[in-house]
């Protein structure tokens, strides 16, 4: 009788896809207003594709970025045969009123998570669809894609990779499944799962050229993969005033200390908040399934802000391959 009892699927996008260009972006733009006020409140969207970018949100900062100066950060990132359009305009007052007292930037919930199943504190198919893609993205810095489907064993934690998809800019066939091959071998894993390369064909267009991007389109491959439910809201471009980011990135703290202190397999961290209330209105950790109240930690906007020094220009790197599990101050 086969042990092997659940499939899981994750994907992982190269810096260079579309969407991701539009994470950079916006989280570059972020830094350089930090950089010049750390005070600063930003909210920046990029959307861009076929020879365009429009570059969106709300800042409201004492070290204002020209229009040169932002046309420069995109065409750094992303290339200097754009054009770029920009409307960004100040914060809403009715807005910065709650943020002002202290309170939330936004309601949301935030979901934290941590495993024991690998170094990283992350899920097996999210760790080995991430690797292997840098692993190709270091031979062939494109736009590109990989997804890992695996076979699990609950019982012993033992997995077996099912199948294997690799699409990369600029990389034939042949070249990806050598890279592939010496992944598994560096992996020790000893024998070849089912591979799909490029199997819409090698392809050289890619990028902008032949798609469009979104700030916040890839959810899940920021966060824990998808078999991890997550709040909903995206955190590139946004300032930590906003909860979107900043208690996402607290409740991974929070489940890395509870899966340490409490030796365990697996913790889910939820938080809630209201727009211009400090104090969370849910702060619930599930220990191995089993749920209590958070306590030790000050959880306001403020509060977690100042535990993670939230306000140094410190995002641009998280918008390339995930804001968990690359060691951030909050995966420590």
């Amino acid at each position: 009788m086969e042990n092997y009892t659940t499939y899981r699927t994750a994907e992982s996008v190269s810096p260079r896809h579309p969407d991701k260009l539009c994470d950079q972006i916006s989280d570059a733009l972020l830094d350089a207003y930090l950089d010049g006020d750390p005070e600063s409140r930003v909210a920046i969207e990029a959307c861009g594709g076929h020879g365009q970018i429009f570059i969106v949100g709300e800042v409201t900062s004492t070290s204002p970025i020209s229009h040169d100066n932002i046309t420069k950060i995109v065409h750094d990132l992303a290339g200097n045969d754009l054009k770029v359009m920009i409307n960004i305009v100040e914060q809403s007052p009715e807005i910065a009123r709650g943020v002002d007292d202290g309170g939330a930037g936004d309601q949301g919930i935030m979901i934290g998570y941590a495993t024991n199943e690998t170094p990283e504190l992350l899920p097996i198919e999210v760790i080995l669809a991430r690797r292997l893609n840098q692993s190709i993205y270091q031979k062939f810095p494109f736009d590109g894609k990989t997804q890992v489907t695996i076979r699990l064993d609950e019982t012993t934690g033992q997995y077996h990779i099912n199948s294997i998809v690799a699409s990369f800019q600029n990389a034939s066939a042949p070249e990806l499944r050598q890279l592939v091959e010496a992944f598994l071998q560096n992996h020790q894993i000893d024998y070849l799962p089912e591979l799909h390369l490029n199997p819409a064909g090698d392809w050289h267009q890619g990028g902008f050229a032949a798609d469009t991007g979104l700030t916040g389109r890839k959810l899940i491959v920021d966060n824990y993969g998808p078999r991890i439910p997550i709040g909903g809201g995206c955190f590139s471009g946004k300032d930590p005033s906003k909860v979107d980011r900043s208690a996402a990135y607290m409740t991974r703290r929070i489940a890395i200390d509870y899966l340490r202190k409490r030796q365990a397999q697996e913790v889910f961290v939820r938080l809630a908040y209201a727009i211009g209330y400090g104090q969370p209105l849910e702060q619930t950790v599930v220990i191995d399934g089993q749920a209590e109240q958070i306590s030790g930690y000050d959880l306001t906007p403020q509060g977690i802000i100042r535990t993670l020094k939230l306000k140094r220009p410190i995002y641009e790197q998280t918008a390339r391959y995930g804001h968990f599990g690359e060691g951030f101050d909050w995966d420590k």
